[in-house]
């Protein structure tokens, strides 16, 4: 039985990975902030459902910008000398493309010193294993589809993107430096119950099963690799294996275009959206495609539910969640 530090723990994936480990029999200190990103009452509901798993979890709210505080977490899990977590699985980030543009300080502020103050402890504490969630944004247009780890990476379109590559960069400087352990793991497009209310799959279940317009940027036809957060969740524990440095994908393979997503949740919520087309958002790309042959070589994964099965448990937590969920705000990713 191991102990894991996993940030962002009310997160959508951090929750998810959290509760994998617990159910695991491992322990889990989870930290996270409760930041302001969006409504906080999902937070809430995740965090409810790590505290079923009984003592193995220990959750403490901080900001993992302030050094301080964190860096006594890291005390007080040391005893006697001995290291305080097998593994840092540092999944706390603000996320989202467009709000990026807007306010990219935030994205700095969080995604990379958060990382490095990460990071240095676990120098520090001499962690074994240091985990970091990356994303699929960090593809470009002229990168050659399906993406590929190894592919140049230098031109992201947002800010979100240049923050997680300039986490990955120091990441790789503490590897290189200090022989840390690192896993960069770039997520495409997770999804799935208790999902964030800035992604597109909640922002289309919520507006067709109450009604409201449906707004997509484009004309719908652009391609994103869905990736449901239970098969997410397991390639992240997956990758707890020591590695050295990689960097992997971690994607469904499977590209679906966005109005084939709106007509199965029309399906499974027996109801019609009201489509309205807006400009497509200059930092989007048109497309996304993993290619995860390195993470079936190294891991062992793959991915295990469809679109389809993904999507109608998505559906069904929402409708199960109705009461509540209805009145949460859908802020723009």
């Amino acid at each position: 039985m191991a102990k894991y530090l996993v940030t962002g723990a009310a997160g959508f994936i951090g929750s998810a990975v959290a509760g994998l480990l617990l159910s695991q029999g491992h322990r889990v200190v989870g930290v996270d902030n409760f930041s302001a990103a969006y409504d906080v009452r999902l937070k809430e509901w995740r965090l409810r459902q790590l505290t079923t798993h009984g003592p193995g979890f220990r959750f403490v709210r901080l900001d993992v910008t302030q050094w301080d505080p964190l860096h006594t977490l890291f005390q007080e899990e040391a005893r006697e000398g001995e290291k305080p977590f097998e593994a840092v699985l540092h999944l706390a980030a603000w996320a989202g493309v467009r709000r990026s543009v807007a306010d990219p300080w935030v994205y700095y502020e969080t995604n990379v010193k958060g990382t490095l103050n990460l990071l240095e402890l676990a120098r520090r504490y001499r962690v074994p294993k240091f985990l970091l969630a990356s994303t699929s944004s960090l593809y470009g247009r002229d990168n050659p589809m399906p993406f590929r780890e190894d592919a140049n990476t230098d031109r992201s379109l947002s800010p979100y993107a240049a923050s997680k590559k300039a986490a990955e960069v120091l990441s790789y400087t503490y590897h290189y430096l200090y022989g840390l352990d690192v896993t960069v793991l770039r997520y495409f497009t997770v999804y799935g119950p208790a999902g964030r209310p800035d992604m597109s799959i909640f922002r289309f279940i919520r507006w067709i099963a109450e009604g409201e317009p449906v707004r997509i940027y484009g004309d719908g036809t652009q391609k994103r690799d869905f990736t449901y957060v239970d098969d997410i969740a397991r390639g992240t524990v997956a990758a707890l294996k020591p590695l050295g440095y990689e960097i992997l994908n971690l994607g469904n393979d499977r590209p679906v275009e966005l109005n084939r997503v709106i007509e199965l949740i029309e399906t499974y919520l027996e109801r019609k959206a009201r489509r309205v087309y807006q400009p497509a958002h200059p930092a989007d790309v048109p497309a996304t495609w993993a290619d995860i042959s390195k993470a079936r070589t190294l891991l062992g994964w793959r991915p295990e539910v469809s679109i389809e099965e993904g999507l109608r448990r998505t559906v069904a937590w929402y409708l199960q969640n109705r009461a509540w969920l209805r009145t949460l705000d859908t802020p723009a990713a």
